[in-house]
């Protein structure tokens, strides 16, 4: 099979003409990434730098607060978040007062566990629909997308642990001739 194939030289040796030069790109990009390659198996540089995706604009409104929504189920949560002592406010209650259950507060606090910024953002948070489970998930949601506009650099951890996608888990809806979504009404032998 390799008898058959012929290189360009040979090619060109047969037809009398010169062989092309095989075409070199030459960009700036480039040749700055082998003088960073050089400099750094020559040892003069530490080590060369990682491409990394560029950071999202910070998006704050007139006062300074990032907004966003969060969902989860029927319940959706409209957040402002600002630089401060760690208040949370739902509703206009203070978060122990509207969350009562310890593990809904748990909830709401876990992106400020993941980005370690306990304790240095207020949170002003206004939910409707759904239950409390609900919306402690919306506020959650709201709260890792609020931190994200603040502070783009803190977009990674958070989406790694996975706040910022939106649990589009919902209950099923009731079907004609079902007492429920799935459930069949009694049955009757007689």
């Amino acid at each position: 099979m390799s008898d058959n194939r012929q290189s360009l030289a040979d090619l060109a040796a047969l037809t009398g003409q010169e062989a092309p030069a095989p075409a070199q790109v030459s960009t700036p990009v480039a040749a700055d990434a082998d003088a960073t390659a050089e400099a750094y198996m020559a040892g003069q540089i530490a080590e060369p730098a990682a491409p990394t995706t560029p950071l999202r604009p910070q998006q704050l409104d007139k006062f300074g607060r990032a907004y966003a929504t969060g969902r989860r189920k029927d319940a959706v949560a409209r957040v402002w978040l600002k630089p401060g002592t760690g208040k949370i406010t739902i509703n206009g209650r203070d978060q122990e007062v509207y969350f009562a259950r310890p593990t809904l507060r748990l909830v709401i606090n876990q992106p400020f566990g993941i980005s370690e910024r306990e304790g240095q953002y207020d949170v002003i948070a206004t939910v409707t629909g759904g239950g409390l489970s609900g919306q402690a998930g919306a506020v959650k949601h709201g709260i890792s997308q609020a931190i994200t506009r603040y502070e783009p650099v803190l977009r990674a951890p958070i989406k790694a642990a996975g706040f910022l996608t939106r649990d589009s888990r919902a209950v099923e809806r009731k079907k004609y001739g079902k007492a429920k979504a799935r459930r069949s009404f009694q049955f009757s032998k007689r």
